[in-house]
């Protein structure tokens, strides 16, 4: 896995299995929004210009990573999404909170679109969206094109992987029609995340960086901006920022960035790393043992929290709509743990 595909953590496959795009009957979020041209046209900013949606969508098409989870959440399911290679527990291609979602919707598996290699635009093509909701994706000009001869694309707002959550639901909710739902849906998230950190009060003493290792080079240090939502939504909720990680977001736009090892003074300041990798203890020593990575106070002295590389709670860091609910407190038990 490439370093880039191992940060964004962002892949994706095919099946051809169409499905409707309305939630289950007894859905209040659906029954909310039974007038399907109340409020359209819709026009919404992003990057790439503006997109406007003449009539509301009856066929939802998502790509990238965690889009649909915005419609699933408001009680609609996508006729495709992307397939799901990085913290899939069954192999089966959906996140374990997606899959709860869908049964608890009475929803068909949709089509999952394979994006290994990039956007499989046939198969999106095939399922005949109405729209394509790409709010949090790393979408190029010539990706957000191709998709715009499909149907109406709902990019992201700035820079590619820079989407927060907030601006995700917002920007994917807005493409529905159903902007008030997902206003709603952002307070409610906030609430239940706010009571998760509210029980983990020792973690509003320390700041973290949220790094990406490799065991096999240590020469570098990659870490996450406050641009990644792995890192913005810990900063939003308590925790501090980390000096360098200020320092680096104000310089670059970019959801990541690199740091020579022999400028581990930057993060002097650090009272929690975290990464991914095995689940073993071998890279937490692997670290520790490094003659100039142990030089950070937080590696010297063993508070380091290993999110078990491409399991179902490594997937959930990357807070998305659905994964909050799910996993955020047992994510947080992590990090409490490594500062004991």
């Amino acid at each position: 896995m490439s370093r880039l595909r191992a940060l964004t953590a962002l892949t994706v496959g095919s099946a051809l299995v169409l499905t409707g795009c309305a939630g289950s009957a007894g859905s209040s979020e659906g029954d909310s929004n039974a007038d399907a041209g109340a409020g359209f046209p819709v026009t919404i900013e992003h990057a790439f210009g503006t997109t406007t949606i003449e009539a509301k969508p009856e066929r939802v098409a998502t790509v990238a990573w965690s889009n649909q989870e915005v419609p699933l959440a408001l009680g609609v399911v996508p006729v495709g999404m992307a397939k799901a290679t990085w913290g899939d527990d069954d192999g089966d291609g959906i996140l374990p909170w997606v899959e709860d979602k869908l049964e608890e919707l009475g929803g068909e598996t949709p089509v999952l679109f394979d994006e290994t290699d990039g956007i499989d635009f046939e198969a999106v093509a095939d399922t005949q969206p109405d729209v394509i909701l790409a709010a949090y994706s790393g979408l190029t000009q010539e990706d957000y094109d191709t998709l715009s001869k499909i149907a109406p694309v709902v990019a992201y707002p700035e820079a590619p992987w820079n989407t927060t959550l907030d601006q995700m639901i917002r920007l994917n909710s807005e493409g529905l029609g159903m902007a008030d739902e997902g206003e709603a849906l952002i307070e409610e998230i906030k609430t239940e995340s706010q009571a998760a950190f509210d029980a983990h009060p020792e973690l509003a003493e320390v700041a973290p960086v949220f790094a990406f290792t490799d065991p096999t080079d240590l020469s570098s240090i990659t870490y996450y901006t406050e641009h990644d939502p792995r890192a913005g939504y810990l900063s939003e909720f308590g925790m501090p920022t980390a000096a360098q990680v200020e320092t680096a977001s104000a310089e670059t736009d970019a959801f990541y960035t690199d740091i020579s090892a022999e400028q581990v003074d930057a993060f002097s300041d650090v009272g929690l790393w975290i990464t991914y990798g095995p689940a073993d203890g071998s890279l937490q020593a692997q670290l520790q043992a490094d003659p100039l990575l142990s030089q950070v106070p937080a590696i010297a002295e063993g508070r380091i929290a290993v999110l078990e590389d491409g399991t179902p709670l490594a997937a959930s860091a990357n807070p998305s709509p659905l994964s909050v609910g799910w996993g955020l407190n047992a994510y947080l038990d992590v990090l409490s743990a490594a500062l004991r």
